[in-house]
């Protein structure tokens, strides 16, 4: 087994806990600003997702302390569009969670072969944030569409 590259991970483990706490901010926004007849199934969705955020944050949190490096205080990008219909939201949505998505492949191309911790737990990330996009992707389209949204 190789030697875990330390402080990289911790580097990238801070970087997942900043995407998804802007995911939850921005799920929170996002939450606020939904009007029409499908606002209620279109809110509890969005603020599910705002609270699924915040643990996948603290679960990276503790891995960092785990690793013995320290949580960083910072947020993921958080810009403000003003567009809030519901497609550009799922659309930006989509766009900020293939960013997360693409930082727990990194942090499983980090750890293979050398934490079973830390693989399994991008591994399983990874799943939910491939199932998260799938719902977006399948929300974005309209009814009788069965080509893919892709971003």
């Amino acid at each position: 087994m190789q030697e875990l590259e330390r402080e990289e991970t911790i580097a990238v483990l801070n970087q997942i806990m900043e995407l998804e706490l802007s995911g939850v901010v921005r799920y929170t926004h996002y939450s606020l600003m939904v009007y029409g007849y499908n606002r209620i199934p279109i809110v509890d969705w969005m603020k599910k997702n705002a609270a699924e955020g915040l643990l996948h944050a603290t679960r990276a949190g503790e891995l960092v302390t785990l690793l013995g490096g320290h949580p960083s205080l910072g947020i993921g990008p958080l810009l403000e569009t003003h567009r809030h219909d519901i497609g550009d939201i799922l659309r930006e949505s989509l766009e900020h969670e293939t960013k997360a998505r693409a930082a727990y492949y990194r942090l499983l191309e980090l750890v293979a072969g050398k934490s079973v911790l830390l693989e399994e737990y991008a591994r399983e990330l990874i799943v939910d944030e491939e199932l998260h996009a799938d719902e977006v992707n399948k929300m974005l389209r309209r009814p009788g569409e069965t080509e893919a949204f892709i971003v």
